[in-house]
C-alpha cells in the first residue's frame, strides 16, 4: 500500500542506504596533471583510472561527492540503448550498433573489475536483462518488433533471445544476458577511496568557477589548480576552456528531461532478482536491491522536458500506483527525481570539448554505463592510448557518417576484444550465474567444470572430475565444499583436498 505522497522521504534510497568519506574543501594553492571537474560516476571513474596510470589527479565537486545526479539515478545498468536495436541499425548501421552495446558492456566489466580489485561491498551482480512490451495496450502487437530486435542482439553476438513471455512481467520480451545491478554511492564511495589511496586528491564544496587558458588553470574557493588538462565530468557540461559560441552550440543539442523514480519493500523472492523495462515512450523501468530480511523494488518512469510539468506530485502518484498494480505488496519508502540529458541521435558525447579538454555528456537512461564508459575513454585519450569508441561517441560524430567501419579489426588488441567472444555471447551465462560466494557445475567446450565465485567476485574454474576415481564432484551449499558422491572425497571452493581418498587437488581449467 502507497503511503501518503507527504509522509515519504524525498532523499533518493541510495542517499539514505550508502555512508561516504567527507572530504575537505579547497584551501590553498596547488598543481596536478588533471583536474577532473565533478565527482560523479564520469568523473571518479576518470580519476580513478588516471591515478592508476600514474597521473596526479585533482576532483572539484561543488557538492558532495556522488550526491546529485548520480546520487539521483535509478542504477539500471545496462548496455542496451534507449534507442532500440533495430532502429540502431537503421540509423547507424549495423557495426556501429554493435560497437554501442559493445562498450555498454565493456563498461559494465570496468565496474565489475574495480569492485573486485577494491573488494568494494556495493552488492554487485550480474543479472539478466528484460526489455518487453508496453505495461499499456495490446502486447501482441509489438511481439514481431521484439523479436527482431532479439535476432539482432544474438546475430551481432550478443547473448539474447525473444521470449513469448518475460519472467514476471507476462508479456512478450526479448532476454539480454549481462546486465548487472550495483549499489552506485556504496560502489562510487569506494572508487574515491581508492583515488586518494593512490595519491589523487578529493575536494568537496569546491565548484569550479573560473577557467584560464595561460596557465592553464581552475579556480574553486579563490584558490588555483593548475593542471595539463581539464576534466568536464558536470552532467549538464561547464563552458571551461571552451569557445563561449561553440559551447552555446553545443548545448543547443541536448535536452534535459525529469524522469521519478520510487522505491519500496517487499518480503524477499516476491520479485525477481533482474532488470525490466518496458517499450512505451517515456518508457518504465523496475529492478531490485536485496537485504538480508526484504527485498527494495526500485521503480521509475513519468519522464518529462525538465521546467514542464506544472504538478509535479502527480508523476509520483502515477509511478507509485503503476507499481502497486504490478507488486501489490509493495509498501512505498522513498521517491525522488533525476535529471537526464538526451542527444540528437541518442547517442553521448565523450570527447574533447576544447585544446587539452574533455567532455562527457547526453547519457540518457545509461547514466551509470555510459559515465563509466566516459571515465575510460577519457583516461585512455590523456594516456594517449587508442580507445575503440573516441570517434564512435566523439561530439563530431565524424564514424558515424564515414560509412563502413571495421572497428573490430583496428582494435583488435583493446582489452575488451581480446575476451569478447567468451564475454559478450551465450557462452559466459552459466559463468554470469555463478552467484558471489556460491559453487555450480557447468559444461565447458564438452567438459564439466566446477566454477566457484568468492564474496568479492572472483572466479575459480577447476575441472569437476574428482582425482581419485574421475566422478563429477557437487557442490555443498552448506558447507561451501566440492564433495564427490561416489567416495566421498571433499574438496575446498578453489580444489584443494579436505579429505581423501583424493590426495590430489582438483585439477584448473583455463
Amino acid at each position: 500500500m502507497a503511503t501518503p505522497l507527504q509522509q515519504i522521504d524525498t532523499t533518493p534510497y541510495w542517499t539514505a542506504t550508502a555512508a561516504f568519506t567527507r572530504y575537505p574543501k579547497l584551501a590553498a594553492d596547488t598543481s596536478a596533471d588533471v583536474v577532473v571537474v565533478g565527482a560523479g560516476i564520469a568523473g571518479l571513474t576518470a580519476a580513478y583510472l588516471l591515478a592508476r596510470a600514474g597521473k596526479q589527479v585533482v576532483v572539484l565537486e561543488r557538492d558532495r561527492c556522488a550526491a546529485i545526479d548520480t546520487g539521483h539515478t535509478s542504477a539500471h545498468l545496462t548496455m542496451v540503448t534507449d534507442t532500440r536495436l533495430s532502429d540502431l541499425v537503421r540509423r547507424v548501421g549495423r557495426d556501429h550498433a554493435q560497437a554501442v552495446w559493445d562498450a555498454g558492456l565493456a563498461a559494465t566489466n570496468t565496474i565489475d573489475e574495480i569492485v573486485r580489485e577494491h573488494a568494494i561491498d556495493a552488492g554487485f551482480e550480474w543479472v539478466d536483462g528484460y526489455l518487453h512490451a508496453a505495461l499499456t495496450g495490446d502486447p501482441e502487437h509489438e511481439a514481431d518488433r521484439l523479436k527482431e530486435d532479439a535476432v539482432l542482439a544474438w546475430d551481432l553476438g550478443f547473448d539474447a533471445e525473444f521470449l513469448d513471455n518475460v519472467p514476471f512481467m507476462d508479456r512478450p520480451g526479448m532476454r539480454v544476458a549481462g546486465q548487472a545491478r550495483v549499489q552506485p554511492r556504496a560502489y562510487l564511495a569506494g572508487v574515491a577511496k581508492a583515488v586518494v589511496d593512490l595519491g589523487g586528491r578529493i575536494y568537496e564544496h569546491s565548484a569550479a568557477d573560473e577557467f584560464t587558458h595561460t596557465p592553464r588553470a581552475v579556480k574553486a574557493n579563490g584558490h588555483t589548480v593548475r593542471c595539463d588538462d581539464v576534466v568536464i565530468a558536470t552532467h549538464s557540461p561547464l563552458v571551461g576552456l571552451a569557445d563561449p559560441k561553440a559551447a552555446g552550440r553545443f548545448q543547443a543539442r541536448l535536452a534535459l528531461y525529469t524522469s521519478y523514480v520510487v522505491a519500496g519493500r517487499v518480503p524477499r523472492g516476491v520479485v525477481p532478482g533482474h532488470l525490466w523495462w518496458d517499450t512505451s515512450r517515456p518508457y518504465y523501468y523496475l529492478r531490485t536491491e536485496p537485504h538480508r530480511d526484504h527485498d527494495v523494488v526500485i521503480f521509475g518512469g513519468e519522464d518529462h522536458k525538465t521546467g514542464q510539468q506544472a504538478d509535479t506530485t502527480l508523476c509520483f502518484e502515477r509511478l507509485e500506483s503503476r507499481l502497486a498494480a504490478i507488486v501489490p505488496a509493495v509498501e512505498i519508502t522513498h521517491r525522488w527525481s533525476g535529471q537526464v540529458i538526451e542527444t540528437v541521435d541518442g547517442l553521448p558525447y565523450i570527447g574533447p570539448s576544447a585544446e587539452h579538454q574533455y567532455t562527457a555528456t547526453g547519457f540518457g537512461g545509461n547514466g551509470l554505463t555510459f559515465g563509466t564508459l566516459a571515465g575510460t575513454m577519457i583516461a585512455d585519450a590523456i594516456a594517449g592510448r587508442a580507445n575503440p569508441w573516441a570517434d564512435l561517441f566523439d561530439p563530431d560524430r565524424t564514424a558515424v557518417t564515414r560509412g563502413l567501419w571495421d572497428y573490430l579489426k583496428e582494435n583488435v588488441d583493446y582489452p575488451y576484444y581480446r575476451i569478447r567472444d567468451r564475454f559478450a555471447g551465450a557462452g559466459a551465462r552459466s559463468l554470469r550465474a555463478v552467484k558471489r560466494g556460491h559453487g555450480a557445475l557447468i559444461e565447458r567446450d564438452g567438459q564439466m567444470v566446477a566454477a566457484y565465485r568468492d564474496p568479492a567476485g572472483a572466479l575459480t574454474l577447476r575441472s569437476a572430475s574428482c582425482t581419485h576415481m574421475g566422478c563429477n564432484v557437487a557442490w555443498n551449499t552448506a558447507e561451501r565444499t566440492w564433495d564427490c558422491p561416489c567416495h566421498g572425497s571433499r574438496f575446498t571452493p578453489t580444489g584443494a583436498v579436505i579429505a581423501g581418498p583424493a590426495e590430489t587437488p582438483l585439477d584448473p581449467v583455463d
